[in-house]
């Protein structure tokens, strides 16, 4: 039997996105071949402390069911759980005794820390530093995708369709409130979805039939990020499409969302039950191989490596398919469609993991023939 696969399993952290990390890394534990991963837990809380432990999730989840503010209360409280810190130095230096760094013992790190902190390029540039491959999109293409208007524009200027869109700033909108509001009722018109620019899991998204409410939606967008997407809605399918790989991607089949609300919002993804349908009904054959032309196109538009959810929506009265998002660090919960579209393809959860993290030594090894000095 080959020795099994050393993973640092990364999960929390700082972002509005925090539990639904913890369901994702809860889902990971449970469906993963413990014989053929042998996993380490790293846990992140809310306020940024790191600690590793074989409970470290359930205290989390406990602290995050509370209410209260993991990392606040005393290092005693966390029982059974050692402190780490994430030195951002290359893993084969050498370290004084009683130094501990949680990534110098792994193969590869699984990072689940959805949204801010996580999925935007910040984790990615300290695995960088530290020099430990890692599973996911790099650092530019993790950023590029986390923030909704960079996507949009790099996706239409790579000759993607994207909905309409306007961006508004949190220091504008408190300048002068009346005509941020009036510039979007001229350019757009309702109903309006308003978004944080850099966040995931629709927190903090909201729709807007009317004035009144697109000022509280502003407002609740301003209060997770000080860059905003508002967005004309568009009527029409919710089509997702899984693609994995490096520079030789693979899409899946797509599939269709059907929300229990009535839009894709939190509690239809995580609470509710929506309707997640493989293969998509809307789609024919010719529209199943569209929409993995425009996945991998996407994909490839925004540079990222290893997984990808490609989010579109399939216009009714046209025809057309409007990429919505790109998800970088797609869902690994028991519900989410990233892992569901691939089994549907034929390769189940453990080969999906082990895909992951084989294409993140390559990517690594990739990394490494690049030349950081002249001579």
């Amino acid at each position: 039997m080959t020795k099994p696969y050393r993973i640092a399993l990364v999960f929390g952290g700082r972002s509005g996105e925090h539990e639904v990390s913890l369901s994702s890394a809860r889902s990971f534990l449970a469906a993963v071949d413990h014989k053929r991963f042998d996993v380490l837990q790293i846990g992140i809380t809310l306020s940024g402390r790191w600690f590793t432990g074989p409970n470290i999730l359930e205290q989390l989840a406990d602290r995050a069911r509370l209410g209260t503010v993991p990392g606040e209360s005393l290092p005693e409280e966390w029982v059974g759980l050692t402190p780490v810190a994430p030195l951002p130095e290359p893993r084969d230096i050498p370290r004084p005794p009683g130094r501990t760094h949680p990534l110098t013992e792994v193969d590869v790190v699984f990072n689940l820390v959805h949204g801010s902190y996580g999925e935007d390029g910040c984790l990615q540039g300290l695995f960088e530093l530290v020099d430990v491959p890692y599973v996911g999109a790099g650092v530019a293409g993790s950023a590029a995708a986390m923030d909704k208007l960079l996507a949009k524009a790099v996706l239409r200027d790579a000759g993607l369709e994207v909905g309409d869109f306007e961006p508004v700033l949190r220091h504008e909108l408190e300048n002068d409130r009346r005509a941020v509001i009036d510039r979007l009722e001229a350019r757009l018109p309702y109903p309006m979805f308003v978004k944080p620019a850099n966040l995931g899991s629709s927190v903090g998204v909201r729709k807007a039939e009317d004035r009144r409410r697109l000022g509280a939606a502003l407002d609740c967008a301003a209060a997770f990020d000080r860059r905003i997407i508002v967005e004309r809605a568009v009527v029409g399918d919710e089509i997702e499409c899984a693609v994995l790989g490096n520079d030789a991607p693979r899409a899946s089949v797509a599939g269709e969302i059907r929300p229990a609300n009535e839009f894709y919002d939190y509690d239809a993804k995580y609470v509710d039950d929506s309707e997640l349908l493989i293969p998509a009904p809307c789609l024919d054959e010719s529209g199943q191989a569209e929409v993995r032309r425009l996945a991998l196109a996407a994909f490839r538009a925004l540079d990222i490596a290893g997984m990808a959810r490609i989010d579109f929506f399939r216009e009714r009265s046209t025809g057309r398919f409007i990429v919505n998002e790109v998800n970088t660090l797609p869902g690994f919960t028991p519900i989410s469609m990233y892992p569901k579209l691939w089994v549907a393809d034929g390769l189940e959860y453990n080969e999906l993991v082990a895909s992951l993290v084989e294409l993140a030594l390559e990517r690594h090894a990739d990394r490494r023939r690049n030349l950081h000095r002249h001579r």
